[in-house]
């Protein structure tokens, strides 16, 4: 069937947060620790949500400290969120020209920041659902993220395309039953997203993808 949703991951897929990940990371740890996280770092440690993110850089620290660590991490990320966050090339263009597809985001960070990022960045206009870690009640790999899009916006699986960068973009993707379209520029290497069914480049290049999904 003809392709009517186009689902996207957000960092790493769409924009580029890392630095500012990074620097939130080590203004949050700073009073438990001197060692500082470096961008590329940060790049490995993300992409299961901010619990999972601060709990590997807590490591086995009690409760207490996980909190502060945590609402260390939110203050100084919200509050410098796009300081040096960019959307990737080609993003732009591509999205202008997908106006007859449905577009949503499903992200593992959170809602609200997803949202504010995409509308600081000029992004949010292009889409009609934004989806994060706590809004369902699992997060990617899992397919519920995916299945509350498609629900969301009366779409079926065979009619709908997961575009990421990762191997919890495509697993969410297969196991809900839509073609999926891992990017290669992203935060994970080859090897994770090679089961994809489909391989980008750039984004410009989803364009030709959709017209040979579409037939």
């Amino acid at each position: 069937m003809p392709v009517k949703l186009i689902i996207f991951d957000l960092d790493g897929t769409l924009i580029d947060s890392s630095v500012d990940i990074a620097n939130a990371l080590n203004y949050a740890m700073e009073p438990y620790s001197s060692r500082r996280v470096t961008r590329d770092e940060t790049i490995k440690l993300v992409g299961e949500g901010i619990s999972r993110l601060i709990g590997k850089l807590v490591g086995d620290r009690d409760e207490t400290v996980r909190a502060d660590v945590g609402k260390r991490f939110l203050k100084h990320y919200t509050e410098h969120i796009v300081d040096y966050t960019v959307v990737y090339p080609g993003v732009n263009e591509t999205l202008k020209k997908l106006g007859r597809y449905r577009k949503a985001v499903i992200s593992n960070k959170r809602e609200s920041l997803s949202r504010l990022v995409l509308e600081r960045l000029g992004l949010l206009k292009y889409f009609d659902l934004v989806i994060g870690s706590d809004t369902t009640p699992e997060r990617k790999p899992s397919p519920v993220p995916v299945i509350k899009a498609l629900s969301e916006l009366h779409v079926s699986p065979d009619s709908a395309v997961m575009v990421g960068d990762s191997n919890y973009d495509v697993d969410a993707g297969k196991a809900a039953g839509v073609v999926t379209i891992a990017v290669t520029y992203g935060y994970r290497s080859l090897q994770v997203i090679a089961n994809a069914d489909h391989l980008i480049d750039r984004m410009l290049d989803l364009i030709p993808v959709l017209r040979r999904i579409d037939g």
